[in-house]
């Protein structure tokens, strides 16, 4: 593990509005921001579309734009291979010894809280930021 570096965030980029907001938001506060898109699996790969659909190259431009655009270093972290072991392939065989699968559950637990912690170890960040669960909530002191 690095030596943690203060007051710094990576950021999880999907290329959509909720996580390029959290980048904003944590560049404003003063955090210093590296944004990271987790490429999880090749929609050919599953029979998507390479463009117009989820996780596609198009949403990793779209996020690698919007670090450009807040001039913050962008990474893509290939996990293609701990994906389909620990996530997918856990999904078909809890499918099919009749159990009801809930990819969700392995996906956050070894992909951001594992996969994606462990990167933050690496490179000394000491917070990781996605645009998951966000909510608006009414703040008294600002309005």
């Amino acid at each position: 593990m690095k030596e943690r570096i203060e007051k710094s965030a990576l950021i999880a980029m999907s290329g959509g509005v909720d996580s390029s907001v959290a980048a904003y938001l944590m560049k404003k506060e003063g955090f210093r921001c590296m944004g990271v898109n987790m490429r999880l699996y090749h929609n050919r790969d599953i029979g998507q579309k390479l463009i117009g659909s989820c996780c596609s190259l198009q949403d990793a431009d779209d996020a690698a734009e919007v670090c450009y655009r807040l001039n913050l270093p962008f990474r893509m972290l290939d996990y293609t291979a701990q994906f389909k072991k620990e996530v997918m392939d856990k999904f078909v065989k809890t499918y099919e010894t009749g159990g009801t699968p809930n990819p969700c559950i392995d996906c956050n637990r070894y992909m951001k809280f594992k996969h994606l912690a462990d990167f933050a170890d690496e490179i000394g960040f000491d917070k990781i930021v996605t645009g998951h669960y966000a909510r608006v909530d009414y703040d008294e002191a600002s309005g």
